[in-house]
């Protein structure tokens, strides 16, 4: 053994219990080890470029009946919205003063609509769906905003190719530059000296929570 190699063997063995090594990350007594189905659970993310689509299928013809039993109570029939619930449906415009985000309009990834539909909806039990039940209703929502035919059937192949009229309306790099604020390190004012010389407490700035609304302002 060489000088560096009994240094090291000599230094772990002077460890305290309770302090991990480098290759042992560090335990706190909480939880347990994730079980592969306890992960496979979670693990249901859908990429805009189909990774993560699972096996499966999907027709326009199938979706029809699971939209009008699992959607329309909120999106409407055709996508058209229910009460306070989101259209689905529609060519309206994103640069109004109201912008129209529907499929059609805003949604840029045929691919990440089945992931939304997948985790999120039903909105009362979400994730419920087994894969061919949100290949179909992907592809019903597809179908009513005109942007697949009839015949079309949904699944990891198919998707991916289909372009969304939306698909390059969006930024995909953060274009504000990045900042770094410089810590002040001469000429700095000592901590002792900064005092706060005014603060909101019993100004009544902040509106109350109860009661009407019409009276529920700053006084």
């Amino acid at each position: 053994m060489s000088s560096l190699h009994r240094l090291i063997a000599a230094a772990a063995m002077c460890l305290p219990l309770g302090v991990a090594t480098a290759a042992e990350p560090p335990k706190y007594g909480l939880g347990t080890t994730p079980t592969a189905a306890q992960i496979a659970g979670w693990d249901i993310a859908v990429r805009p470029d189909g990774q993560g689509l699972p096996d499966g299928h999907g027709s326009v013809k199938d979706g029809d009946e699971l939209f009008a039993n699992n959607c329309a109570a909120c999106h409407g029939t055709f996508g058209e919205g229910a009460g306070r619930y989101p259209r689905l449906a529609g060519e309206g415009k994103l640069t109004g003063d109201r912008p129209e985000q529907t499929v059609q309009t805003y949604w840029p990834f045929a691919t990440t609509l089945f992931d939304y539909i997948n985790r999120a909806m039903p909105f009362p039990s979400p994730h419920v769906l087994p894969p061919e039940q949100v290949y179909a209703i992907t592809a019903y929502v597809l179908n009513f905003n005109g942007l697949v035919d009839d015949n079309f059937v949904a699944d990891r192949n198919t998707l991916p190719m289909v372009k969304m009229p939306n698909r390059d309306g969006f930024i995909w790099t953060d274009p504000r530059p990045d900042t770094h604020d410089t810590a002040c390190m001469t000429n700095c004012r000592a901590p002792a000296d900064v005092k706060v010389a005014q603060t909101a407490e019993g100004k009544n700035l902040t509106p109350r929570t109860t009661g009407p609304l019409d009276t529920a302002l700053p006084q």
